[in-house]
């Protein structure tokens, strides 16, 4: 249930039932818990209660604990014939991951727009103009709560992608500007041949 949320959605205690095989009572038991532990937060609407991430930090650990358990042979996922293009790239809570995206982080940290630092990481003053000449304003992302810039461990491709306030208005580049779509119920994020190559050009990397 936790997985299929981890595209943004918000969906009711049925559907989730129906996500993981459950009875409808088993699955509320479930639900409950989880927004007792603070994973999910829910919401009132009419009749039916929507669940959700409580936030991009739950997905940052969900992430991470899908590499450990794909790694101990555990995986998460039904293999499938969507699974390249899961691989290749996917929304996480609300950011990029996947080949793509790991692809688009090591060319960030390469060029030096991103820079390692004892807290974590951090937009520098070339990547501030950077990323302005991109269309994303560094400056009014640093005024949210949120942090700008935050790694998370990519489960299928072992490696960093970027998270984060600048992670998800990347991703909202993407889309706003038509390089790629989200598919339909589905974390599956489908760049056009057209909309990759201006994506990569855009941010200065090579894929595939």
């Amino acid at each position: 249930m936790l997985i299929a949320l981890m595209d943004g959605r918000a969906l009711t205690a049925s559907e989730l039932a129906d996500v993981a095989g459950v009875a409808l009572p088993t699955a509320s038991s479930h639900l409950g818990k989880l927004v007792d532990g603070s994973l999910l937060s829910v919401e009132k609407q009419g009749r039916h209660r929507y669940y959700r991430l409580a936030g991009a930090d739950v997905a940052h650990v969900l992430e991470t604990l899908m590499l450990l358990a794909d790694r101990s042979g555990h995986g998460p996922l039904r293999t499938g014939p969507s699974d390249p293009a899961l691989r290749e790239a996917r929304v996480c809570y609300d950011h990029l991951a996947g080949a793509r995206a790991v692809a688009l982080y090591d060319a960030l940290v390469s060029r030096r727009y991103l820079e390692l630092a004892p807290g974590g990481i951090v937009v520098t003053s070339t990547g501030r103009r950077f990323f302005s000449d991109a269309g994303i304003d560094v400056g009014s992302l640093a005024a949210s709560r949120r942090p700008v810039c935050r790694v998370c461990l990519d489960w299928s491709a072992r490696r960093h992608h970027l998270a984060g306030s600048l992670g998800a208005a990347i991703l909202d580049l993407a889309l706003d500007r038509r390089w790629a779509r989200r598919e339909k119920s589905s974390r599956i994020v489908t760049f056009s041949a057209t909309g990759g190559r201006e994506f990569a050009r855009t941010f200065r990397f090579a894929f595939p």
